[in-house]
């Protein structure tokens, strides 16, 4: 009988339960379960539904129980910096305000005001973000400063959700190292840099990495889905999961993590936390045995969606990128002007911009795509570059992984202005690198490259 995994991958758009097995030593793949995830407006900020998402996480559950397909583990993967704060019985404090609200907005100067934005830097080695949990708690403090006296837990979204399976409250490293408190040397918290911050050190527990075990499920969970199992700590932040699919096993690729946010970087043993890196504004967030993701954060996938959503879902994402390859535009604005992260309207937004710049004005809606496609290939281009000249490397190759690998029109324009040689596959790498680590976790593979070469031998990998 086969032994099954179970990845619960939850991104900004949708949640899937992913269910694997292996057969001949080839990872199979069964999608059980999907369920919108959205933005909600709740007392003047934008939230995430944590009850509606925790009801999809069980309802997943459920259908595997359904389908006699008992998981031997499961683990959850999210995005990164957000965050809840319990307190002692597991309430929440506040709401589950998302990364997309205003509220950090004039927070850097109030961590300024602790900590130069140079020793930030040259401790956690995180790129500045204006969503970024460390501005995030800042305006926890400044607004409502008594939350962290009523705390008992600071957890990020993966972690809470482990929490109301299992009841226990655990950080994990990945996710941790998103929230620029991390000391990216000793791969823990800093607490000193907590202090200076006036963020209490009782709340945030010791880091706990990809392949441990939370506890299994508590009675009450385990009877409403019918079954238990053990809860394993993967790399909890998505893109951690994703690069750990990457199908290679040398040091002379780069990667894009592709979805609603273009994570693009290099696996590196040790972080790069200089000055040089700080101005260029790359990260160093924690993977998989301790591999740094050496990354730059670019708005991605986010832009398309917010048109294909303004449209009211009219157009297909095919429709959408075939329109664009069509239309005869080539202005290009800066994706990582931070009016993209929630405008009222991306079309108005993207407009604005190219009038602002001297441009030619998108009309049409491919016109408005050929620019964020243009744009999304342009910054990637420097992003390589960028990487290129501080690592003092080449690369040879870049492998696309994630939903965004199927854009094929934004696969030609990356390879024309990266100048690489492409590789679009695994689609499924998030849930897959979850998954990975949960094999690895119950001896499946006997090691990460093990892991990895029987991903390259199950999935398709296409050039571009």
């Amino acid at each position: 009988m086969a032994t099954y995994y179970l990845a619960v991958d939850i991104g900004a758009s949708s949640g899937r339960h992913i269910l694997a097995h292996l057969e001949n030593g080839k990872i199979v793949l069964e999608e059980m379960h999907r369920f919108e995830n959205k933005l909600v407006e709740k007392n003047g900020h934008l939230c995430w539904d944590t009850e509606h998402l925790f009801g999809g996480i069980l309802e997943g559950m459920k259908k595997c129980a359904a389908a006699g397909k008992i998981p031997l583990s499961m683990g959850i993967d999210t995005w990164g910096v957000d965050f809840v704060l319990l307190d002692k019985d597991g309430n929440m404090i506040g709401d589950p305000v998302a990364y997309r609200d205003s509220r950090t907005d004039g927070m850097d100067v109030c961590v300024s005001q602790c900590i130069s934005e140079q020793d930030l830097y040259a401790i956690a080695g995180t790129q500045k973000q204006m969503f970024n949990t460390i501005y995030q708690l800042m305006s926890v403090k400044q607004t409502d400063p008594s939350a962290f006296d009523r705390a008992e837990y600071f957890l990020m979204p993966p972690e809470y959700y482990n929490y109301l399976l299992t009841g226990k409250a655990v950080n994990e490293y990945t996710m941790a190292s998103t929230s620029n408190l991390v000391n990216a040397e000793t791969k823990q918290w800093d607490g000193e840099l907590l202090d200076k911050l006036g963020f209490p050190r009782r709340l945030f527990r010791e880091l706990k990495t990809p392949g441990e075990v939370v506890g299994n499920l508590t009675d009450e969970i385990a009877a409403k889905v019918g079954f238990n199992c053990k809860v394993v700590l993967p790399a909890t932040h998505d893109t951690g999961s994703a690069v750990a699919a990457v199908p290679a096993n040398d040091d002379d690729f780069l990667y894009i993590s592709s979805g609603t946010w273009s994570l693009l970087g290099v696996e590196m043993m040790t972080p790069n936390c200089t000055e040089e890196s700080r101005k260029l504004n790359f990260t160093n967030e924690g993977g998989v045995n301790y591999r740094f993701r050496y990354l730059k954060n670019i708005m991605g996938l986010w832009m398309l969606q917010s048109v294909k959503r303004e449209l009211n879902n009219q157009y297909g994402f095919g429709e959408i990128s075939d329109m664009a390859r069509a239309a005869e535009i080539d202005s290009v604005v800066d994706v990582d002007d931070m009016r993209f992260l929630a405008p009222k309207s991306m079309i108005d937004m993207v407009k604005t911009v190219c009038a602002e710049t001297n441009q030619a004005v998108p009309q049409t809606v491919g016109e408005v795509a050929k620019v964020i496609y243009l744009s999304l290939s342009a910054c990637y281009g420097k992003a390589v570059r960028g990487l290129e000249e501080i690592t003092g490397r080449t690369y040879s190759r870049l492998h696309i992984v994630g939903g965004g690998c199927q854009d094929s029109y934004l696969n030609e324009l990356t390879a024309k202005s990266t100048g690489k040689a492409v590789y679009a596959g695994p689609i499924e790498a998030t849930a897959l690198g979850n998954l990975l680590v949960q094999m690895l976790a119950n001896g499946e593979f006997n090691s990460l490259e093990e892991g990895r070469t029987a991903i390259a031998n199950s999935f398709d990998v296409k050039p571009v």
